[in-house]
């Protein structure tokens, strides 16, 4: 008790899930999934820009098509993924794009990849945020710099494990701060620089062309390829909002559009806007600082709004906002790593305890999943942002591509009058040539410097993926010929309904899903004691995972699906002349709805005991422990304490 006291003040209280307005107030709506899904690709533009920048070297003056093709870029692959809110309502995103319309295998690569950046998102954000304040530290703080960042993602593991809605409202001030002071940087060091505007295009098509003269109009193309690949991390969080549409209010499809729609227009401005005031304020490296640091700093003394130490206050205030962006950003992987592997783990690539709820309604395990592997990612690296960012930009273009490739070949497929499938098509040809030649290029360049990393543990993640699948495939099949082997049992003559005795002798039943199981327990019970019990009831608690909350209509179903396997024991019952009934409850934890549900039972039928059925593998390993839960055995524990009787009967498989 005391136990639940101290969850309950850390995590919050239970919500139930089987309430209406549970969901709608727990729903983001647009403005909010913005700060909570888009802080990953706006916190980007603090990196991403300045990697374009460098990679022209002395050639400055192609930042200009640098900056009109990051914005274009922006909103090519935001539309794109438009459609895919529209095809996947209930997310998914990449994966469920590459699982669908192009295969399960690619389907995997693709989910693995996005497992890793969502990894690497909290993992970069927390390392390159915690950059940031140590550079306004003493040099003695260099050596605590890992210990803060896992204070960090303790502290966003907590937020989160409260809820969705409560992380996102604490992270919004910041997250506003951050969109504030970087607008109005812009544009005012674009105003006041506006004289320059009307020499810039005709000044740089001259630079371009006497550049051309010299390296060749190849050469130029190849360093413009080469800047625009090495800023590929701007890109990096637009996939968000498609693959977490089941977080959104109703109707989604239309908040998934809106939520992109801020996202790619303060991307693109941000983003755009700072590579064009590299340009106009003539920025270059300090050691020490990063480019929009040095460029910051330039146009703050410009607006003369004081001395030295006021424009040094205001600079602190707009990085502190750029770093405390970086953690609302490193947020992101909490909300969209759960949900794949949810979806992952819906399709049997992973556990499927990475689909369960925890009280507050949220992936858990997934949300100390990808905290733990940022953790491991940053000792790994040592926190080097360099070698991060390459693993980062590697996984994000890879899902890219292939979410990109199965949308050309959807519209391939389905050239429909009306649904305007050639622009769409175009649309999304013209996003697979950007992301699969960004990807390429990203390759080659940054192979010996990380590339080969992010294709090693795409590669584990795969071969572990392969083989859980594998397990949960045998599995099923052997509780099917188990069912099978049941199906046939004749049902009794007797039409007419039997009512249990609450005086009586009773056993009862906590069934599943499988009704081979459940008669496999009844006749095991009516062989070992025949004739003892004369009330037969059955109960179901129906878990209520992430699959069955965030889809729609999903509930009813799984409440429909559950009641008929329950009105077919108590049918079976009855055929026989055997009193019998039934219980059905749902919750995030079976073992809890279980318990509650047995000790209601206990109560009206005092003469009970229950039974239910456990799994036993012929080798049982820690390995079939992970992939299968310990229901049983919990529950068993919980009713001996209540002091119930609980006999757990084998099946072997």
């Amino acid at each position: 008790m005391k136990n639940n006291k101290i969850r309950e003040i850390i995590l919050g209280k239970p919500l139930d899930p089987m309430k209406s307005e549970t969901r709608h107030s727990m729903a983001l709506v647009a403005f909010l999934a913005w700060v909570g899904l888009g802080a990953d690709g706006l916190s980007s533009s603090a990196y991403g820009p300045e990697e374009t920048f460098r990679a022209l070297g002395g050639h400055t003056h192609l930042g200009l098509y640098m900056a009109i093709a990051t914005a274009a870029t922006v909103f090519i692959i935001a539309l794109a993924y438009n459609q895919v809110i529209e095809l996947f309502p209930t997310g998914g995103g990449g994966y469920r794009v590459a699982s669908k319309l192009v295969g399960p295998y690619l389907g995997l690569i693709s989910g693995c990849a996005l497992i890793l950046d969502y990894v690497l998102t909290i993992a970069i954000s927390i390392a390159s945020g915690v950059d940031a304040l140590a550079s306004f530290l003493p040099l003695g703080f260099q050596p605590y710099k890992l210990w803060a960042e896992v204070f960090f993602i303790g502290l966003l593991i907590v937020m989160n494990l409260r809820g969705l809605k409560e992380a996102i409202q604490i992270l919004l001030p910041i997250f506003l701060g951050f969109v504030v002071t970087h607008l109005v940087l812009i544009v005012y060091g674009i105003f006041a620089h506006a004289s320059h505007l009307p020499e810039l295009v005709p000044n740089t098509l001259a630079e371009t062309s006497e550049l051309a003269s010299h390296i060749g109009w190849v050469g130029v193309a190849g360093m413009l390829l080469l800047a625009y690949s090495q800023g590929g991390g701007t890109y990096t969080g637009l996939e968000a909002v498609s693959n977490n549409v089941n977080l959104l209010a109703e109707p989604r499809v239309r908040t998934g559009k809106v939520t992109m729609l801020y996202m790619a227009l303060s991307l693109a401005f941000t983003a755009g806007g700072i590579i064009l005031l590299y340009l106009l304020w003539d920025a270059q490296p300090v050691p020490g600082e990063t480019l929009n640091a040095s460029t910051f700093k330039t146009i703050i003394a410009s607006m003369g709004l004081g001395g030295e130490v006021v424009n040094q206050m205001l600079l602190v205030v707009v990085l502190a906002f750029e770093a405390g962006l970086l953690f609302v950003a490193a947020n992101t992987g909490f909300l969209g790593g759960p949900s794949v592997l949810s979806n992952m783990a819906a399709d049997s690539w992973v556990p499927h305890k990475f689909r369960y709820l925890s009280t507050r309604l949220v992936t858990q395990n997934g949300i100390l999943v990808m905290g733990f592997a940022a953790l491991a990612i940053l000792w790994w690296t040592g926190g080097s942002v360099t070698l991060l960012v390459v693993l980062y930009s590697i996984s994000v273009f890879l899902t890219f591509a292939i979410s990109l490739f199965g949308l050309v070949l959807y519209w391939s497929r389905n050239r429909k009058r009306g649904t305007q499938w050639k622009r769409r098509w175009l649309l999304s040809a013209i996003g697979f040539v950007i992301c699969a030649s960004i990807l390429v290029v990203l390759l080659i360049e940054k192979f010996a410097d990380g590339g080969w990393a992010t294709a090693a543990i795409i590669a584990v993640m795969a071969a572990f993926c392969i083989y859980v699948r594998r397990h949960y495939r045998e599995t099923k099949e052997a509780i099917h010929s188990v069912d099978e082997v049941f199906a046939s049992q004749p049902f009794g003559s007797n039409t007419e309904p039997v009512e249990p005795n609450p005086d009586e002798q009773t056993a009862v039943f906590i069934v599943g899903t499988s009704r081979g199981g459940g008669l496999h327990a009844l006749l095991w019970v009516q062989r070992m004691f025949p004739n003892h019990f004369k009330n037969f009831l059955f109960v179901n608690a129906r878990t209520v995972d992430s699959h069955a909350y965030g889809g729609e209509g999903a509930l009813e179903q799984m409440r429909t699906e559950a009641a008929e396997t329950l009105e077919f024991f108590v049918d079976f019952c009855h055929s026989h002349r055997m009193a019998a009934s039934s219980y059905l409850g749902f919750g995030t934890d079976a073992v809890e709805e279980v318990t509650r549900l047995c000790e209601e039972i206990s109560s009206e039928f005092p003469h009970a005991i229950f039974f239910t059925s456990k799994l036993i593998f012929a080798s049982d390993n820690w390995f079939t422990r992970l992939l299968h839960n310990q229901a049983a055995l919990a529950a068993q524990r919980r009713l001996h304490l209540e002091g119930l009787q609980m006999v757990i009967l084998p099946m072997k498989v």
